[in-house]
């Protein structure tokens, strides 16, 4: 049996966070928003869940680069002519997103409530 050193969990949780520090980073600015300019402005988002809790969830979920793109076409839906009602984050990223497609990401239109 062989015996990892303390050399190679630092290494491995090293490259562990380094992977999720985008991520954080991103949700780290929606924490910011909703603690200082969401309640200045007020609670007023048209969607359930909020744009703030979505983008949370998609960041978290996807990481920053898909949950980002995810985030910013819910965020132009959102609007007094857009869309409202339910729209939760997809489970699966949808069919035919790539990195290199990053508009494939975001729902543009439409919400995923009945």
């Amino acid at each position: 049996m062989e015996h990892r050193t303390s050399h190679q969990f630092q290494c491995t949780d090293c490259a562990s966070a380094a992977r999720r520090l985008p991520r954080n980073l991103g949700r780290a600015l929606i924490w910011i928003y909703r603690h200082t300019l969401s309640p200045l402005v007020g609670y007023n988002c048209r969607h359930l869940p909020t744009c703030s809790v979505y983008g949370d969830e998609a960041i978290e979920r996807f990481g920053l680069w898909a949950g980002g793109w995810m985030t910013l076409a819910r965020l132009l839906r959102c609007h007094p002519f857009g869309t409202s009602g339910i729209d939760n984050v997809p489970e699966q990223a949808p069919p035919g997103a790539r990195w290199y497609l990053p508009w494939r990401y975001g729902r543009w239109r439409g919400v995923n409530s009945p």
